[in-house]
């Protein structure tokens, strides 16, 4: 088992052997929580370049844009159109109440994430794997062996298409309101890519036609209460290697985003979701929609519990390239990315882990000026 610190570090030790160690318990963070312990394991602990957040450097004042949807289908949409494009422009994160997603389903799903993370040890650990071609899988850090921390969260990944999931891989006790959710979110997904589209001035159905919602993927995570939060992080900063992403949170916050060089969280809504414009989009858009990073902190309040639902391309064996969009291209506005396909994107991020470093995963595919 890893060993426990404080803010004491010791000498120099074992990682790799540290973290093989947590890993094979297949129990993840909740695991240690369950045994008692009462110190954060080193492998967790933030080097000091990148010490933990403490809430203080919050920006009090600038609140996330809520836009309400009602009426999005209807008359109320040319005044909808706007307000997504200029919360996606200006801030890339923004939450939707009146999206048609009762709060019946809402809380089902929080239901099914606590009731998977919280069943007996041996039972989940079945699930317990590191082997990307399995499309119902669950572990602790998808990148524990190439960050230079561990974050503080559990999650259970769902592949749920384009590769038809077969319902029966995916735990029984989530099962139902899991497909259930992600064909009703899938449907909300797709409208707010219409009037993405839209509010650049394109056709309605541009970026479904250019396959942005063929793939999408569900993960539970679970973040538990920490003994010591101020060494370790529920999830580093970074932005989303997707499309767009859609999240529901519960209520004890902890989601925080970066706008014009402050941090600013993200308060739970009843019934509200949360989106965000990932990095494929901000790299079609050619900057006019922000991909931005944001982070969660650890609390020794929780559990905590967030499922999010991304439309990305990593399940989709697909040649298509994704670059700058033409129809946004002119000699003022030239393509600041090059093209790229889904297989690349992919890599980087898989090679990479969460990116604490700022957003190297796009500057990787920045053209040179």
């Amino acid at each position: 088992m890893a060993s426990p610190v404080s803010e004491e570090l010791p000498l120099p030790y074992d990682r790799r052997k540290d973290l093989e160690d947590f890993d094979n318990t297949k129990a993840g963070v909740k695991g240690l929580v369950d045994a008692g312990i009462q110190r954060v394991p080193r492998i967790f602990v933030r080097p000091p370049e990148y010490p933990a957040a403490d809430g203080q450097d919050l920006d009090m004042e600038f609140e996330i844009p809520v836009i309400d949807l009602q009426g999005v289908l209807g008359a109320g949409r040319p005044k909808i159109v706007p307000r997504v494009g200029a919360a996606a422009r200006d801030v890339g994160f923004f939450q939707v109440v009146n999206h048609g997603i009762g709060r019946d389903v809402i809380e089902r799903m929080l239901e099914g994430a606590r009731a998977f993370h919280e069943m007996e040890r041996d039972a989940k650990a079945e699930y317990y794997t590191r082997d990307l071609k399995r499309l119902v899988r669950y572990s602790s850090n998808f990148d524990l062996f190439t960050s230079k921390y561990a974050n503080w969260r559990d999650t259970l990944f769902c592949e749920m298409e384009p590769l038809d999931l077969d319902p029966g891989e995916l735990p029984l006790v989530c099962r139902e309101i899991v497909m259930d959710y992600s064909e009703r979110v899938k449907a909300l997904g797709i409208t707010l890519l219409e009037l993405l589209s839209e509010a650049l001035g394109l056709d309605r159905d541009y970026l479904r036609d250019m396959e942005c919602t063929k793939c999408h993927t569900i993960l539970c995570h679970y973040y538990p209460s920490c003994p010591e939060p101020h060494l370790t992080m529920g999830t580093t900063r970074h932005s989303d290697p997707s499309f767009i992403t859609i999240v529901l949170q519960d209520n004890i916050g902890g989601l925080e985003v970066m706008y014009r060089d402050r941090w600013v969280g993200v308060p739970p809504l009843p019934g509200a979701l949360v989106v965000n414009i990932g990095d494929l989009l901000q790299l079609m858009t050619n900057d006019i929609y922000a991909s931005v990073e944001h982070r969660v902190r650890a609390n020794q309040v929780g559990p905590r519990l967030s499922v999010a639902f991304f439309f990305d391309q990593h399940m989709m064996p697909t040649p298509r390239l994704y670059g700058p969009i033409k129809e946004l291209l002119s000699d003022n506005n030239p393509a600041l990315y090059k093209e790229v396909t889904a297989k690349e994107f992919v890599a980087e991020v898989y090679s990479r882990g969460l990116d604490e470093k700022g957003k190297t995963l796009l500057s990787r595919f920045r053209l040179q000026t």
